[in-house]
Order: C-alpha cells, then sequence, then structure tokens
C-alpha cells in the first residue's frame, strides 16, 4: 500500500505523523482481528457502542432507516479505513453499520484509544484524518444526489471503489475487475433511485460498454468513458489521483 497516497489531500508536513499513527493503530489493535458474516448488524442505531473498528478484509456501511422502512447507504467501509471513530466522543450511533461480505476487522474498545487519543499525536492524527476523509467522501455524495444524473452517480460510485480498493492494495491499480458485494436495491439505497432505475442505468451501462455489474463483480469495459461519466462529480483529488483514472492503466 503506498502509505502516502491513501491520505488524500493531506498536508505535506503530516505525511510522516500520519504513517506513523497508522502504523501505531495497526500494533494497538494486533490480534483483535475477527471474522464477521455478511449480513451482520455490527452497530445498532440510537444505541450505545463501545468499540472503534479497522476493515482488514471485506465491505461494511453506514445506513439509516426511516420509519417507513426506506433506506439511505451514507458511506461504505472498505479496507484499511478506521469506522465507529464516533465512539469515543458520543454515547449513541444514530446509525446502523451492516457487513455486506464476509469479513475481517479489528476493534479496540473506544477508552483505550481515547486515552492513546489524547497522550499520542500520530494516533490523534491519523483518527482525525479518517474524519476529514469521511466528510470528503460525503460532501462529494451530497454534491451528487443534489445535482448529478443517475449516470453520473453510478460512475462515481464505480470511480471511488475502484480508486479507494487501488490504493488499499486489495486491488492492482490496472484492475478492470473488481468484487463488489452491494445488491440492486442497496445500490438504490446509496445512489437514492429506485431498483428499476438501477436496472435502467446498469443496461445503458451495458450497452455502452462502459460497465458490467453482475453477481456481485463489476468488470469495467472502458476505463475512460467511466470516468467521463463521472467526471463533473469528482472531486481534484479524484481527478488527478492515477488509481482513480485512466492513468493508473
Amino acid at each position: 500500500m503506498p502509505d502516502s497516497a491513501r491520505f488524500a489531500l493531506h498536508r505535506s508536513e503530516l505525511r510522516e505523523p500520519l504513517i506513523r499513527g497508522d502504523r501505531k493503530l495497526l500494533e494497538l489493535m494486533e490480534g483483535s482481528e475477527m471474522q464477521v458474516a455478511a449480513g451482520t448488524l455490527l452497530i445498532e442505531a440510537n444505541t450505545e457502542h463501545q468499540f472503534v473498528y479497522r476493515m482488514v478484509s471485506g465491505w461494511a456501511a453506514r445506513s439509516r432507516t426511516l420509519a417507513d422502512a426506506r433506506d439511505q447507504f451514507i458511506l461504505v467501509f472498505l479496507p484499511g479505513d478506521l469506522f465507529a471513530v464516533k465512539s469515543m466522543f458520543v454515547t449513541r450511533h444514530p446509525d446502523d453499520v451492516l457487513l455486506l461480505s464476509d469479513a475481517v476487522i479489528q476493534k479496540i474498545h473506544h477508552r483505550e484509544l481515547h486515552d492513546i487519543y489524547e497522550k499520542d499525536s500520530d494516533v490523534a492524527n491519523r483518527c482525525i484524518w479518517q474524519v476529514i476523509e469521511e466528510e470528503r467522501r460525503l460532501h462529494n455524495w451530497v454534491v451528487g444526489l443534489g445535482l448529478g444524473s443517475a449516470e453520473e452517480r453510478l460512475a462515481a460510485l464505480l470511480i471511488d471503489f475502484h480508486g479507494r480498493l487501488a490504493l488499499s492494495g486489495s486491488i492492482p491499480a490496472a484492475a478492470m475487475k473488481f468484487e463488489m458485494p452491494l445488491t440492486q436495491a442497496q445500490i438504490g439505497d446509496h445512489l437514492g433511485i429506485t431498483s428499476v432505475h438501477v436496472n435502467r442505468v446498469l443496461r445503458a451501462f451495458r450497452e455502452e460498454g462502459i460497465a458490467i455489474i453482475r453477481d456481485g463483480q463489476v468488470q469495467i469495459g472502458d476505463f475512460e468513458k467511466l470516468q467521463r461519466a463521472a467526471y463533473l462529480l469528482l472531486d481534484h483529488y479524484e481527478r488527478t489521483t492515477p488509481e482513480y483514472s485512466a492513468g493508473a492503466r
């Protein structure tokens, strides 16, 4: 994993502290690995939770379900992500965290992490950066939901997944295929469109040779077309980092 590239838009003077913080967190969580099955509700909305996690392998999502059963997928967590960092600061999590695939995760109790957070600036910087990175992704997604077409949103989603998986070392940077364990309904919950609309967009992408999504796998047919479809919704980091672009090929 290229350590410096993982930390989107970081100030140059923070490169070494972020790398040190990442390594210290790995050491702190060493031995805590646990296997979790797809479909497991790791964190239940509106409950107190004791742990902060790191995704070693697999996929998870933060989601919110309304009283009428409508769902919104808010964030998708991929290998290398810290998540539930807010356990250190809040008494209740407002959203569910659901495992989308079989996964290996590490954990640390929020009190233990907060004690180290207060004493070690490297660990504090790494935790704060994760929150800032989630904010970057959320800002991009808010813009996409507010201004993007369904085609633009799907293309941006696939670009995001490819870039993050490549930067974590989960797939090669030039990979044109990767696993994506979201159902069409879950894709719709994330994109903010119906399953029928998702099917229509997937068919258009397939017919135009852009990408095929089938049986939990994404096959990119034309990376340049995919990037053009997503381009207006991509931020500067995604436009200029090779793992997110056709330049990675």
